[in-house]
């Protein structure tokens, strides 16, 4: 593990690398627990990352989030985002995973909404401690995180 000084040292697209490495990996643990949950088809899948942005984008959907960026079709939203707003997101998906395992949440339906609360519950968070909400961070211009994907 990198000592605390040496990420605080990185320039702002190295942070994004990092934390973007590491929401890679949550992701794919956050896909792991629905699928175990009930989350089976591509389109329910779909539906439960939806509901997580929804939550934490204050009612954005993945498509909304794509036309506020103003991203290409083919880019992902995660390598336009800022450090801030990549560790907001990191924080969302590790407790979306532990609530769903912790409390052996079952069902499409209950898993979608248990996300959906879990964004919101961190966006009022942010808010309560007059943070910038994470519609409001500024897009990085270019992502250097492609070829990482």
């Amino acid at each position: 593990m990198p000592k605390p000084d040496y990420f605080n040292q990185l320039d702002e697209d190295n942070k994004r690398l990092v934390i973007r490495g590491d929401i890679k990996q949550w992701n794919q643990m956050l896909a792991e627990t629905a699928h175990n949950a009930g989350v089976i088809t591509d389109e329910e899948f779909a539906g439960f990352q939806n509901a997580g942005y929804m939550g934490f984008y204050g009612g954005e959907t993945v498509e909304d989030i794509h036309k506020r960026k103003s991203l290409e079709p083919q880019h992902k939203i995660l390598d336009f985002m800022n450090s801030q707003e990549l560790i907001a997101n990191l924080f969302r998906i590790s407790l979306a995973d532990e609530k769903i395992r912790k409390e052996r949440i079952q069902g499409t339906d209950n898993v979608t909404r248990t996300h959906y609360k879990v964004g919101k519950e961190v966006r009022s968070t942010i808010k309560r401690v007059k943070g910038v909400l994470p519609e409001n961070q500024p897009t990085p211009k270019k992502s250097k995180l492609k070829e990482n994907n």
